[in-house]
């Protein structure tokens, strides 16, 4: 299984859990599709997009699962990034655990990715 993940605010993602389907949060309806991160990239987009916000989670898919909705795309420094052309289903959902902000307001993934 190839697990991509998503930075959500938990209150999104309660909401999310109790419609059954995640949408996405405010800038993936802004840009039409839902953005996603590899592990590799997601310490980045907590810095860049996230930082010193503790009320998050991280949200683990199972990336397979999305079939031909899920597109890899150059972003950030021309690297690919997953983005999804759809709604979330919550069945792809491998694991969503919260996003702790560990010593110098930095996210800490070291339990999660």
């Amino acid at each position: 299984m190839t697990l991509i993940y998503k930075i959500v605010s938990a209150d999104e993602w309660r909401a999310a859990e109790s419609a059954g389907v995640f949408t996405g949060a405010a800038i993936d309806k802004t840009d039409g599709y839902i953005h996603f991160s590899t592990a590799e990239q997601a310490e980045e987009t907590a810095a860049k997009y996230f930082a010193g916000r503790s009320d998050l989670l991280l949200v683990a898919v199972d990336a397979e699962a999305l079939g031909a909705d899920l597109k890899w795309e150059a972003s950030r420094g021309g690297a690919q990034f997953p983005h999804l052309y759809a709604p979330l289903s919550l069945a792809a959902v491998y694991r969503a655990a919260p996003l702790p902000l560990g010593d110098g307001g930095r996210h800490d993934f070291s339990d999660l990715l």
